[in-house]
């Protein structure tokens, strides 16, 4: 038995290759929204346009009373030029949706297309349809926007090449890692390559930080706690004889646990310190602080369990193999709110081999229909408890 109707997938599949043919980059995605309203006005859906920039949020009536369960998928495509060969290829030179953010708004509106089927809702559904995910600012601005006003729970996911397709990955715990970059600035002295006992090298003194920071994950933090400090930038001299006065790095920071998150940034800057006092040299170290570590509760992850179920069946519903390292700013919703991330299973034979963010990435759309599912259960499963919860406080109240 079809997990949704299959004319409905049928539908998703042509929209997934319209919306993956015409990628439009981050703070970019009007085209994407006309999509997403026009696809909303078919199903007599209210929704608010032009949210924090091309954000669409949607509403469908569930109980009176309760707070609604949020649904969210990302909208925004990368600056990458497609190499997949697929029929449907972009027709924007360098720009693609290489992270299935083309499936996750597919998957939500083929759930707002069952869900306004539906009569009688526990509780309210509203439909996050958020851009700017790939710069990291998205949901904040949804969220300043008013996107989270009067809601009670989250739920979103992502596209996963690791799993089957028709599989859901649901994990208790960290999901997704924190995302914070930093700069160092080294000041030092320069002089003629010849004569190096003028200078304050800032080549060697950015060296030995570099080797320095590699340090820290491999001895002062757990082995048990993933975590990554990557230079991923240095910038020094504009002469093969003059020893450079001045350098730059830069690099990114990732940890699945907030108190490893602190940890490391302190380190960072511990270290750059010390080194740039050992050798003589002046520093400035800037943290951009981006996204938090995305966590599932046991409870969140337990409803979340729960919806996949009854969306794909037991035995499809898998655990997560391996810490992901890589950010998601759905975790600065669920700093607001409680709420759950899974992973649809996407895998196509052949190009397992293909990560997000490559130019050959594709997913088996076979997944389409396992997101509307997996949303349309969730809402309601969350649905019931939020309007349970309710009943509970109301009686108190009373009492």
């Amino acid at each position: 038995m079809p997990l949704i109707p299959e004319p409905l997938h049928h539908r998703l599949i042509q929209l997934r290759r319209v919306l993956h043919e015409y990628p439009e980059l981050s703070g970019q995605e009007a085209n994407t929204a006309a999509v997403i309203c026009k696809f909303l006005d078919g199903l007599a859906i209210k929704y608010r346009a032009q949210v924090a920039g091309h954000g669409v949020v949607a509403e469908i009536p569930g109980r009176a009373g309760v707070p609604c369960v949020v649904l969210r998928a990302d909208t925004d495509a990368l600056p990458i030029q497609e190499d997949t060969g697929l029929d449907f290829t972009s027709v924007h030179d360098g720009v693609m949706h290489a992270c299935g953010h083309d499936g996750h708004t597919t998957m939500l509106l083929g759930a707002a297309a069952l869900l306004s089927d539906e009569k009688d809702l526990p509780a309210p559904v509203r439909l996050i349809f958020q851009p700017a995910e790939e710069k990291g600012t998205g949901a904040l601005d949804m969220i300043n926007a008013g996107a989270l006003e009067g809601a009670g729970m989250i739920f979103g996911g992502h596209l996963d090449r690791h799993y089957h397709p028709g599989a859901i990955v649901v994990a208790e715990g960290a999901v997704n890692a924190s995302s914070d970059n930093f700069t160092i600035e080294i000041i030092g002295q320069g002089a003629h390559g010849a004569r190096p006992h003028e200078s304050i090298d800032a080549v060697v003194v950015g060296s030995l930080m570099i080797m320095a920071l590699q340090t820290i994950v491999s001895r002062e933090v757990d082995p048990a706690r993933p975590s990554v400090v990557s230079v991923g930038q240095f910038h020094a001299g504009t002469a093969p004889n003059v020893i450079a006065g001045q350098a730059k790095l830069a690099g990114t920071v990732r940890a699945q646990d907030s108190a490893v998150r602190r940890q490391l940034l302190a380190s960072i800057r511990r270290i750059a310190e010390s080194i740039a006092q050992l050798h003589g040299a002046k520093i400035q170290v800037t943290v951009n602080e981006g996204t938090p570590p995305l966590i599932n509760t046991a409870e969140m992850a337990g409803l979340a369990r729960r919806a996949a179920v009854a969306a794909v069946g037991e035995a499809n519903v898998l655990p997560l193999k391996t810490a992901n390292m890589g950010a998601e700013d759905f975790s600065y919703y669920m700093e607001k709110i409680p709420g759950a991330y899974v992973r649809f299973g996407g895998q196509v034979p052949g190009k397992e081999g293909f990560p997000a963010h490559s130019s050959k990435f594709d997913f088996d759309e076979q997944a389409l229909a396992v997101g509307a599912a997996y949303f349309q259960a969730v809402a309601r499963i969350a649905g019931q408890r939020l309007g349970e919860q309710t009943t509970r406080s109301s009686l108190r109240t009373q009492a």
